[in-house]
């Protein structure tokens, strides 16, 4: 089973805006890492990725240690391929998108099946109260007088 993270747009809750993001390993971001950054239009993460595996590659062969520059941009690679799914659930927060909920589904499909029956449940059940906040001008003022420890005596600096 497979986990998918569901994300909700910032404006307006129809279906088809719904992005469905699978928490998982991704084979393209580890084989063509800035590729797959700039498909997915994180193009702040491709750019980095980019520079930081040209910069990488042209230092190893100053060097004469190529093998540690390829393997450093592997590592690079290895890291989007493991966490370029957060990286575009990050995204999507930062742009105002929020979590729905996670759902575990075979395929994409299943899980816009699922999506789509647990919506209709919660349509059915009642709105959560709303959470009371305490006014903060009702607490109580801040003490004036002496604290224990914090004393001042006159004619002492």
């Amino acid at each position: 089973m497979a986990t998918y993270v569901v994300m909700e747009p910032p404006a307006g809750n129809k279906a088809e805006d719904v992005r469905f993001v699978r928490d998982s390993f991704t084979w393209l971001g580890f084989l063509v890492a800035p590729l797959w950054l700039a498909w997915h239009r994180l193009w702040i993460e491709a750019v980095l990725t980019f520079v930081v595996m040209a910069i990488l590659s042209v230092l190893g062969e100053r060097l004469g240690l190529e093998w540690a520059g390829s393997m450093l941009s592997l590592l690079v690679s290895l890291y989007i391929g493991f966490e370029g799914q957060g990286l575009r659930i990050a995204a999507l927060r930062r742009r105002g998108w929020r979590e729905w909920r996670v759902v575990e589904a075979g395929n994409l499909g299943d899980a816009e099946m699922r999506h789509a029956l647990e919506v209709d449940e919660d349509d059915d059940q009642p709105a959560p109260l709303q959470r009371i906040v305490p006014d903060a001008s009702l607490a109580r003022p801040p003490q004036t007088g002496m604290a224990l420890g914090l004393t001042h005596t006159p004619g002492r600096p």
